[in-house]
């Protein structure tokens, strides 16, 4: 049996993923940087009007750049219009980078009969755990990521401090799932 040298996430790299995540998920980080000057401000009424403010714009925005023309009349032809499903996706990703299937979901760490199962279901979900093993595992770039992701009903959420330890390891090129994984246990949060 073959195993597989462990790898130890560096300290360095732990300190900067702490100070990424601070800078992505404010958390207790922020209510430490409230002075008495600035009480006000972390208050939870002023905080719930932010964010309502915040909220307000962005609806407003994202109103005004719908293109009301280019929404379909037709409810049939709005179903011919679906994207390409997470399988058709992932089976796509899997042969750009010349992978075979067996390849990509052992680096993944996913089971045969679980992947068989993606591949013979177009609308199979699987979870987000292993949406995101297999976006490390084929070394997908943030964008394809997220693409990934939203073709399986999920997203990368800066509420999520889990996203944001995965965000941060795919900016930085890191692919590797137990170091992944070590940054996530370092944290408190669930492992892929």
């Amino acid at each position: 049996m073959l195993f597989r040298k462990h790898k130890k996430i560096s300290a360095e790299t732990l300190i900067d993923l702490k100070r990424y995540i601070d800078s992505q998920f404010p958390g207790e980080a922020a209510r430490d940087e409230c002075t008495p000057q600035a009480a006000s401000c972390c208050t939870p009424q002023a905080a719930r009007e932010k964010f309502a403010g915040a909220a307000k714009r962005r609806s407003t925005q994202e109103t005004a750049a719908l293109d009301f023309g280019a929404v379909p009349n037709d409810l049939h032809e709005a179903l011919e219009t679906i994207d390409e499903s997470f399988s058709e996706m992932l089976l796509r990703k899997i042969d750009e980078r010349h992978m075979t299937d067996a390849q990509c979901y052992k680096k993944a760490q996913i089971d045969r009969k679980l992947f068989s199962k993606i591949r013979s279901q177009r609308d199979y979900r699987p979870s987000k755990q292993t949406a995101i093993s297999f976006a490390l595992a084929l070394e997908l770039s943030l964008d394809e990521t997220r693409d990934l992701l939203m073709k399986a009903g999920y997203a990368l959420s800066k509420s999520s401090k889990a996203d944001i330890i995965v965000e941060y390891f795919i900016l930085h090129g890191i692919f590797d799932k137990f170091l992944v994984n070590e940054a996530l246990y370092e944290f408190d949060q669930t492992l892929l």
